[in-house]
């Protein structure tokens, strides 16, 4: 029997809707100074979709593009996985309609549902479903968001951050020792309720009273976001170093979720990350959840960053909560199909300390303290301590 194939990412694909959203615009109904969300976030603008645009749509466009920048017809997937928070419906699944729109009829089609953290939930399936045996060759991975459909404009803690866009990847066979390395993955249900949409399921049925009550709109605690996504950022970096034999000095660049370019850029400088090696692109486009990590690689990709041999330390972490990391080694440049953003600088503000996206720290055990301590061990000479807690922000008017 021939041994599993190494498995990694053949091409990619981007789909930014056509309308923006300025801080100007956001500012007005968030009852805020346009100011005021470039210095707490560094978000500049927000792609929004049309309103006959679903989040099937933006999908389907990326996984199109991602194919022809692999040479692929569609009938040449075997897999297709979508991550998304904003599904086209509850029932069926966003990934069966993105499969007939593309005509991937020999593809098996479903979603995961990982939050910010669904694109590498997604690669983890694909890459173990192509390395079983099963003569399967190529997955389509895609991470999709329509957050504005979900979004109250008048809570700043959403909606200076959150916008719309899908990217996709192509996953196959690469050469041997190349591509992706292990994914580890974690969870910790016990802080679900810190980001959430409370109602429209079957435990808070769509009602009156919960569309009066804007219950079908993002809820989030920013502070315990802003909390968790420090304190696991370094936990999640030194376990995919430590787990590849690896030092940071090894690593080309980083490409992480990005809940906004500030607190990115603080975990990073946190955790002795160089500032030139760590893939921003959150002030184009905001927070684009499940879609931020591949529109990343895409990104960096189409700017020339990533080239044959390139290593790659991904990191995920969203809602649920969920978090993630792998190594990824580049291995096919410039093999995507993107319409980049505008190209804007990214302001250097420096990282706030208030208010900003995702989750909250899981509770400690001896084990996850232990788990915390080896990692941070393997990052450190250049690892500083975290800052000083910042002051806490005032809370949303609908905050979680």
């Amino acid at each position: 029997m021939s041994p599993a194939p190494s498995i990694g990412v053949l091409a990619t694909g981007t789909c930014l809707p056509e309308g923006i959203l300025t801080n100007d615009e956001v500012a007005e109904a968030a009852g805020v100074d346009p100011d005021w969300i470039v210095q707490r976030t560094g978000v500049l603008r927000r792609h929004i979709a049309e309103p006959d645009q679903a989040a099937s749509d933006l999908a389907a466009e990326a996984v199109r593009k991602a194919l022809t920048a692999a040479g692929l017809p569609a009938s040449a997937l075997g897999l297709l996985v979508l991550a998304t928070s904003t599904p086209d419906e509850l029932g069926p699944s966003t990934a069966c309609r993105v499969q007939a729109l593309v005509g991937a009829d020999r593809a098996v089609a479903f979603d995961v549902a990982a939050a910010c953290s669904g694109w590498l939930f997604a690669a983890r399936v694909a890459h173990d479903w192509l390395r079983s045996g099963t003569g399967e060759r190529y997955a389509a991975v895609v991470g999709v968001e329509v957050y504005s459909r979900f979004v109250d404009p008048s809570d700043r803690a959403t909606a200076v951050l959150f916008a719309d866009g899908a990217a996709a990847t192509i996953l196959g066979p690469v050469q041997g020792g190349k591509g992706f390395a292990s994914i580890r993955l974690g969870s910790d249900g016990t802080a679900a309720g810190d980001v959430l949409i409370p109602a429209g399921g079957s435990r808070l049925p769509a009602s009156p009273q919960t569309l009066a009550d804007r219950r079908h709109k993002v809820h989030m605690n920013g502070k315990a976001v802003r909390d968790f996504i420090l304190r696991i950022f370094p936990e999640v970096l030194g376990d995919a170093l430590h787990r590849n034999d690896l030092r940071l000095s090894d690593i080309d660049l980083l490409i992480s979720h990005q809940p906004n370019p500030l607190l990115l850029r603080r975990a990073a400088a946190d955790a002795g990350v160089p500032e030139d090696r760590v893939v921003i692109v959150g002030h184009e486009v905001g927070n684009i959840g499940a879609a931020s990590i591949p529109y990343a690689l895409a990104s960096a990709d189409h700017d020339g960053r990533l080239r044959a041999g390139s290593r790659v330390l991904v990191t995920a972490f969203g809602a649920g909560l969920t978090w993630g990391s792998t190594v990824l080694t580049w291995t096919r440049a410039q093999r995507h199909g993107i319409v980049p953003a505008p190209r804007t600088e990214a302001p250097n503000t420096k990282a706030s300390r208030t208010e900003v996206p995702e989750l909250r720290p899981p509770n400690r055990t001896p084990r996850t303290e232990a788990l915390r301590t080896e990692a941070l061990s393997v990052i450190a000479p250049r690892m500083g301590a975290p800052g000083a807690e910042a002051p806490e922000p005032k809370p949303s008017d609908r905050g979680a």
